[in-house]
């Protein structure tokens, strides 16, 4: 693959055979993130779990303190009481069958999340199909499938990632961007690390973190030497 000047300029900058400790890797994911608009920062974690086994998954959600630093368009799918808590709390776009007929019949997807509540997951679930690949279907584990429609869009519109091991047993969560500073970022870092620990499932044998990298968007990673306290 070839790569440009400014990603050959940036892995100069990283000692590959080294791994940093969180604030000083940060910091270097920010001095290596060099295009013109403002970069993602992202932490990839290798856990030493099998996600084939039930027991051995991980997931969950957490909210960064300093958030993702994207605005995130929030689709609330409730009727009644709850559609106009919806609209009340902020959310971007509410309404029932009326948007779920949009999404099937126009393909609009101008939303990031979608939040429901249990009663119209009937409904919800026959997008199944267009959703899932998406990763846009809701979910009561990542707080969007509720009946507290204010308290999930203030957590959304505040700054709650979701994270997830992949097939690969690695979790892909990004952390705010280039412009928070390192300071911030490694408040962000830390919310994410913890939460990670405390989903460890009790099927995982040995070792949990078995990597972790912190990258920008089009930077080189960053290995990071990180122990579980």
């Amino acid at each position: 693959m070839k790569r440009g000047k400014n990603y050959i300029d940036s892995k100069k900058l990283i000692d590959k055979t080294k791994a940093y400790d969180s604030a000083d890797a940060l910091a270097l994911a920010v001095e290596t993130a060099k295009s013109k608009f403002d970069e993602t920062i992202e932490l990839h974690c290798k856990l030493g779990v099998d996600p084939r086994h039930a027991d051995q998954q991980v997931r969950g959600v957490c909210v960064l303190p300093h958030g993702t630093g994207r605005t995130v368009r929030v689709l609330v799918i409730a009727k009644g009481d709850k559609a106009d808590q919806a609209k009340a709390a902020g959310a971007d776009f509410v309404g029932a069958e009326d948007m779920i007929q949009k999404i099937q019949q126009e393909n609009w997807f101008g939303f990031d999340v979608i939040v429901t509540t249990p009663d119209m997951m009937g409904l919800v679930g026959r997008m199944g199909k267009i959703l899932g690949p998406k990763g846009l279907m809701p979910n009561p584990k990542s707080g969007t499938v509720t009946m507290d429609v204010t308290k999930a869009i203030n957590d959304i519109k505040a700054g709650k990632v979701e994270y997830r091991v992949d097939k690969q047993s690695i979790v892909h969560v990004p952390i705010g961007k280039k412009s928070f500073g390192t300071e911030k970022l490694l408040e962000n870092f830390n919310t994410v690390m913890e939460a990670l620990v405390k989903a460890k499932p009790a099927a995982a044998k040995g070792q949990y973190f078995k990597s972790v990298y912190v990258a920008a968007t089009m930077g080189p990673s960053v290995k990071v030497n990180y122990k579980m306290n």
